[in-house]
């Protein structure tokens, strides 16, 4: 039986250039947000944290501590 990756959570490692995908899925959760990001719109993570983030906006209010 094909195992379906549909509607799925991915299972990521983020580097600074990208990420690996260790588990397929269809999306990951913001780690701030909790918003569902898809995969071909996940464009900001943290390599030290290793967590997804929605926005560049929440991304930097993250990062600075102001979460």
């Amino acid at each position: 039986m094909l195992m379906s990756s549909r509607n799925e959570e991915a299972k990521l490692a983020y580097g600074p250039n990208g990420f690996r995908v260790l588990k397929p899925g269809q999306h990951v959760t913001c780690a701030v947000t909790g918003e569902i990001v898809p995969l071909e719109e996940l464009r900001y993570w943290s390599v030290e944290h290793q967590e997804p983030y929605a926005s560049a906006a929440v991304a930097t209010r993250r990062l600075s501590g102001r979460e």
